[in-house]
C-alpha cells in the first residue's frame, strides 16, 4: 500500500536483482526520460542502493523523496528538478 504522505510514483523503475552500479545508471537514464516536477520510483534489492541513491541526487541536484524497504526490495523515490 502507497504511503499517502509520499507523492505518486509517475514511472517505476525495477531493479531488482541488479548490483552497483546497475541501479544507478538505470536512474540516470530513467530520470532524463521525465518532465521536471515527475517522481521516479526505483525498486532495488542492493543494499547500497541507499548510499549511493542520496550521493547521486545530491551529485545530480534531483530530489532524494525517500527511501523505504519491503521485504528486501528498497523503494526509492526521487523528483526530478532539472
Amino acid at each position: 500500500m502507497a504511503d499517502p504522505a509520499q507523492p505518486a510514483a509517475d514511472e517505476l523503475l525495477d531493479c531488482s536483482g541488479m548490483s552497483c552500479p546497475l541501479p544507478v545508471v538505470k536512474t540516470s537514464q530513467a530520470i532524463k526520460k521525465l518532465g521536471i516536477g515527475q517522481v521516479l520510483e526505483l525498486l532495488a534489492t542492493d543494499p547500497g542502493v541507499e548510499p549511493d541513491m542520496k550521493a547521486w541526487s545530491g551529485r545530480t541536484g534531483n530530489e532524494l523523496l525517500g527511501i523505504s524497504k519491503d521485504g528486501n526490495v528498497f523503494h526509492v523515490l526521487i523528483r526530478r528538478l532539472k
